[in-house]
C-alpha cells in the first residue's frame, strides 16, 4: 500500500526521493509528497494529490532547496479523502519543524486526537498520521531528546505502522519505527536509506537490512543503529538483492503487467532451477528446517488472500493427490477469528508474493501461537512472512510492478507444486517412477508457456470484441475451478466490468439462470486424453449454455476436436499433466482480461482503489 522513502547522503535527496517513489508506485497509491532539510537548515514539504507526476511537475516549477536528508511517500488512503492536506508529509508542532510520514493505521488515534486537541494542537489533515506527528513533536518539546521521545510515542500507538520521522533540530537524522507494516535499510557507502522494499532504494544499493517487529531505526549517513521500542540494541543479518533497478522497469513493453506475462516462462523456470533435477527428482533443502515434521503431518492448512489464495486451491489438488494429506485452502483474514483447531502436526502454508499481507501474517502468528508449523511461500527477499514463519520457499519471479498479479501467481502454484512431491518423494506415498515423471513434466512448463505466449492473437482480437460486456461468466471443474476465480477476478480488477467463476458442475444448481441471449462464457476444458477427465461432463456444460444463447470461449488442450464443435472459439494451449494444466490455461486469461481493460481505455498497471500489497487489515 503506502510507499515509504528516507534517506541522508550525499545525493540530490529530492532526486533520491523521487526516484524511490517512481519505483513504488506499483503499490497503489492516490497522493505524493517529500519532506527535505535544506542547507540554510530549514525543513521544506510539498505533496500533491493524484499521480506522482504531478508533484514532480509542482517541484520543477518551485525547486525545493539543495538538501542531504529527506522522507517521501506515496499514500493509499485510509483515514481522509485523497486531497493534498490529506496528503503525507505531516507537521508537528507548534513551529512545524518536525515532519513525519506513515505507512498503515493507528487504531488509537481517535483517543489520541482528543487529547492534542485539549493542548491546544491544531490539525491541518482529516488523517490518523498527523495525531502521531503532533505527538512527537510534543514530547521532543518536553525532553529535547528526539529519539527518546519518538520511543515513548511509538510505543503509545496500537495498529499498524511504519513511521519516519525528520525535524530541523536534527538535520542529519532520520528516525524510522515499525510494527506491522514493511520497512527494510538500504545500505549505502557514506549514505543510507529506508524504503517500503527494497525497489526504494535498488538503484543506488544492494546490501540491505529487514527492520524486525517493533523496532526503531536511528540512519544517518555514517551509520545505522537499530534497537527495540524498549531502548535495546538488536543486530540483524545484511542481506543482497538479486534484482537491479532495470528489472523493475518496461523494457519496452506497453505495460508493467504486459512485460509481466511475458515474463513467465523465466519466472517459472527461476523457480523450478536447481530445485529439479534433470530425471525429475524434486529436492527442497529450503524445507531442513522442518524436515522432522514432514513425515508426522496429518494436516495442511494454506492461508492466503485473493490471488495467491486461487494459486493455493489449485495446489491443494496436487498435494493431496501426491503427499496424501489433507489440504484446506482458508482466506487470511477469516482464519484466525473462527478458532481453527491446530496441533504440532499442523503445517500452515502462507502463501503471499510481497510476504507483507497483513492478514496473512496475524493467521500465521495465530498458528504459531497454537502449536502449528508455518512455511511461507513468498517472492521478496526479507519479507516478514519469511522471517517469521518456519521455513520458506521463495518463488523466483523477480519483482511484480503491475497491481494485478500475473507471473506471481504462476511461481506461486510452481512452487506449490514442488511442494507437493517433495512432500510426496519424504512421504514415499508415491512411486519414485510416477513422481519423477511429473518431475519432467514441470521442466517442460517454460517452453509450454512461451508457446502459449507465441499464440496469443487471437486472444486479444477476443477480448475487443468483448470490451462492452456487461458481464463475463467463467466455468471450471477440478484444477479449472481455481482457474475460472482467477480469470475472473484478473477481469474484476483490471477492466470493472462484473465477472464470476463458477464450478461446472454447479451450472444446474443456480448460475445456468444468468445465461441470457449473448452472454460470455469463458469455459476451461480437462485434457479429453486423460482416462479419469471430466471432458465429457465440461462438453455437456458447453451445450447447455450455448443452448441458452451463451458465446462461448473455450480454453482446450491442443488436438481436442470435440470442443470445437460447440464453442465459438477455441483457445489452445499445449497437452501437459492434468495437474500442471492451470499455468497454462490461465495465461490466455490474463491476456483476455489485460487487452480488455486496455480497449476501454484503462490503466491496467494501476487499477482504481487497489494497492499491490494490503499492509493493513
Amino acid at each position: 500500500m503506502c510507499g515509504i522513502v528516507g534517506y541522508v547522503g550525499p545525493k540530490s535527496t529530492v532526486d533520491v526521493l523521487l526516484g524511490g517513489l517512481k519505483r513504488l508506485e506499483y503499490r497503489g497509491y492516490d497522493s505524493a509528497g517529500v519532506s527535505v532539510i535544506n542547507h540554510q537548515g530549514q525543513l521544506e514539504t510539498r505533496k500533491k494529490a493524484g499521480k506522482l507526476t504531478k508533484l514532480v511537475e509542482d517541484i520543477e516549477k518551485a525547486p525545493l532547496g539543495e538538501s542531504n536528508i529527506g522522507i517521501g511517500h506515496t499514500r493509499w488512503a485510509t483515514h481522509g479523502a485523497p486531497t493534498d492536506g490529506n496528503a503525507h508529509p505531516h507537521l508537528g508542532g507548534e513551529h512545524q519543524k518536525l515532519s513525519l510520514i506513515h505507512n498503515g493505521i493507528i487504531e488509537n488515534f481517535s483517543e489520541l486526537k482528543t487529547e492534542l486537541l485539549l493542548q491546544g494542537a491544531v490539525f491541518a489533515s482529516e488523517t490518523d498520521s498527523e495525531a502521531a506527528a503532533h505527538l512527537v513533536a510534543a514530547q521532543y518539546a518536553k525532553t529535547g531528546d528526539l529519539t527518546e521521545s519518538f520511543r515513548t510515542v511509538v510505543r503509545r500507538l496500537h495498529g499498524a505502522f511504519t513511521i519516519l520521522v525528520v525535524h530541523e533540530d536534527e538535520p542529519g537524522l532520520v528516525l524510522a519505527a515499525r510494527r506491522n507494516a514493511p520497512l527494510v535499510i538500504g545500505l549505502g557507502d557514506g549514505e543510507n536509506f529506508l524504503g517500503s522494499d527494497v525497489a526504494a532504494f535498488v538503484e543506488h544499493t544492494k546490501r540491505a537490512i529487514a527492520v524486525g517487529q517493533d523496532e526503531i531505526v536511528i540512519l544517518k549517513a555514517g551509520s545505522v543503529e537499530i534497537e527495540n521500542f524498549n531502548g535495546e540494541k538488536v543486530t540483524h543479518e545484511e542481506f543482497t538483492v538479486d534484482w537491479d533497478a532495470s528489472a523493475a522497469s518496461k523494457g519496452g513493453w506497453s505495460s508493467f503487467m504486459a512485460k509481466e506475462i511475458a515474463d513467465q516462462p523465466q519466472s517459472v523456470g527461476d523457480t523450478l532451477m536447481a530445485r529439479v533435477s534433470s530425471d525429475g527428482y524434486v529436492n527442497l533443502e529450503e524445507l531442513a528446517s522442518i524436515s522432522k515434521l514432514i513425515p508426522n503431518i496429518d494436516r495442511i492448512i494454506m492461508v492466503a488472500c485473493g490471488t495467491a489464495a486461487y494459486a493455493s486451491e489449485v495446489g491443494k489438488y496436487a498435494i493431496e493427490a501426491w503427499a496424501k494429506i489433507p489440504v484446506s485452502v482458508e482466506l487470511s483474514h477469516e482464519f484466525r477469528y473462527r478458532q481453527p483447531i491446530l496441533t504440532p502436526n499442523t503445517l500452515v502454508v502462507a502463501v503471499s508474493q510481497s510476504g507483507e499481507t497483513m492478514d496473512t501474517l496475524m493467521a500465521t502468528r495465530y498458528a504459531k501461537e497454537a502449536g502449528a508449523s508455518v512455511l511461507s511461500i513468498c517472492n521478496t527477499q526479507g519479507a516478514t512472512l519469511a522471517r517469521e514463519a518456519d521455513a520458506v520457499l521463495y518463488t523466483h519471479a523477480g519483482p511484480e510492478v503491475a497491481v494485478a498479479s500475473t507471473k506471481a501467481f504462476t511461481a506461486q502454484i510452481t512452487a506449490i507444486f514442488l511442494l507437493g512431491l517433495h512432500l510426496a518423494t519424504v512421504r514415499g506415498t508415491q512411486p519414485k517412477e510416477d513422481l519423477q515423471v511429473i518431475g519432467k513434466e514441470l521442466l517442460k512448463l517454460p517452453g509450454d508457456i512461451a508457446d502459449v505466449l507465441t499464440t496469443t492473437d487471437s486472444t486479444r482480437a477476443l477480448a475487443k470484441k468483448f470490451k462492452d460486456a456487461r458481464t463475463v461468466l467463467f466455468l471450471g471443474r477440478h484444477v479449472g475451478f481455481p482457474i475460472a476465480l482467477e480469470g475472473a477476478l484478473k477481469l474484476k480488477e483490471l477492466a470493472y466490468i462484473h465477472s464470476e467463476g463458477f464450478a461446472a458442475g454447479e451450472l444446474k444448481h443456480g448460475p445456468i439462470a444468468l445465461i441470457e441471449e449473448g452472454q460470455p462464457v469463458i469455459v476451461i476444458v480437462p485434457s479429453p486424453s486423460d482416462p479419469d477427465s471430466l471432458h465429457a461432463k465440461v462438453v455437456s456444460n458447453i451445450q447447455e449454455v450455448k443452448a441458452r444463447g451463451a458465446q462461448v470461449i473455450a480454453i482446450a488442450e491442443q488436438g481436442d476436436a470435440e470442443v470445437s464443435k460447440y464453442a465459438a472459439e477455441v483457445i489452445y494451449v499445449p497437452a501437459i499433466h492434468k495437474m500442471l494444466a492451470p499455468i497454462l490455461n490461465v495465461i490466455p486469461l490474463q491476456i483476455f482480461a489485460m487487452e480488455l481493460a486496455a480497449a476501454k481505455g484503462l490503466d491496467v498497471d494501476q487499477p482504481r482503489n487497489l494497492a499491490k500489497s494490503v499492509t493493513v487489515e
